[in-house]
């Protein structure tokens, strides 16, 4: 089974919707550059072990991200991130299950390698092939 590891919600605002979740639900926000597209790293819940241990391992939580808007970007609503073993099988899966992948795999840095797709019903949503573990 693969797992939800992350969201996202699309904005016209990256200030504005940080200081929204900050001060409405005490998340902290990590602005990316342009090399990023603006993205807006989201943590929700902190870590119960000291680093290296990932924000993700805190039991029953889960981090997101907050992309901006543009007109040409497809399907551009709130969705999920589901952690997947090899993203060019789970493409694969994806289109034999009735979906549509957006485009090719993009490689996030010191993240993994990430595509978006819409799902029967339209919804678009995103997988991830995470890196392996540093140890």
């Amino acid at each position: 089974m693969d797992p939800v590891v992350h969201f996202e919600l699309p904005c016209d605002d990256r200030e504005r919707i940080s200081r929204f979740f900050t001060q409405a639900f005490g998340w902290k926000t990590q602005m990316l550059g342009p090399e990023m597209g603006n993205y807006v790293v989201v943590t929700t819940a902190e870590p119960s072990a000291p680093p290296p241990v990932p924000p993700q391992a805190v039991p029953g939580c889960i981090n997101g991200g907050f992309f901006t808007r543009t007109a040409d970007m497809p399907a551009q609503f709130p969705g999920i991130v589901v952690a997947v073993q090899d993203v060019r099988a789970s493409m694969k899966k994806v289109a034999a299950a009735g979906g549509k992948v957006l485009g090719e795999p993009m490689t996030i840095p010191g993240v993994g390698d990430y595509v978006a797709f819409l799902d029967t019903e339209g919804n678009r949503s995103s997988m991830l092939q995470p890196l392996p573990p540093q140890r």
